[in-house]
């Protein structure tokens, strides 16, 4: 059965809220972007980082963790993200609802793909810098690189680079994968 919608959408955003639960899309500069599912590797190192992370949250009571997807409104209109893993500290819990995160993380961390590689580290991490992200990681799957940036004076400084692990300033943890 067919259901007939009220009006038209008129935003890209309103478009990106209509596509089914679970597409692997995020909207960025208000251009709907897909993905292929990540692969085994990707979901393997997730899954190592996940676990650590909600352990570790969960022993300090520190806040909450989520993993993609799940969608990240970083603004009113024009750019939501789904981060690979999220971290938000118990002062912004507030921002969790129901349909997804509205507002900047603390902590966001993103899983490199061929495909997604160079927006994660141009594009995704400039609107991260912009919305308040208080820490940004990138991890390359293929070489087990990770890449840190913490937001200083409203810009990102990298201020880390590290093999097989994720040092957190934010939270005054090391995470293995």
């Amino acid at each position: 059965m067919v259901s007939l919608l009220e009006r038209p959408p008129r935003t890209t955003l309103e478009v990106f809220k209509m596509l089914p639960a679970g597409t692997r899309c995020e909207l960025v500069e208000g251009i709907i972007y897909m993905s292929p599912a990540p692969t085994s590797r990707h979901q393997s190192l997730i899954v190592t980082l996940t676990g650590q992370f909600y352990n570790f949250v969960n022993e300090t009571k520190s806040g909450e963790v989520f993993i993609g997807p799940i969608d990240v409104y970083l603004d009113s209109q024009k750019n939501a993200f789904q981060p690979d893993l999220i971290f938000i500290g118990n002062e912004k819990l507030h921002i969790i609802k129901e349909d997804g995160i509205y507002g900047a993380p603390d902590l966001v961390i993103e899983v490199l793909s061929p495909g997604t590689k160079s927006f994660d580290l141009t594009k995704k991490k400039k609107i991260y810098e912009k919305s308040g992200v208080k820490e940004y990681w990138v991890v390359d799957p293929q070489t087990r690189n990770a890449i840190g940036f913490k937001l200083s004076e409203k810009k990102f400084v990298e201020f880390k680079k590290e093999k097989g692990k994720i040092t957190s300033t934010l939270l005054c943890h090391t995470f293995k994968f």
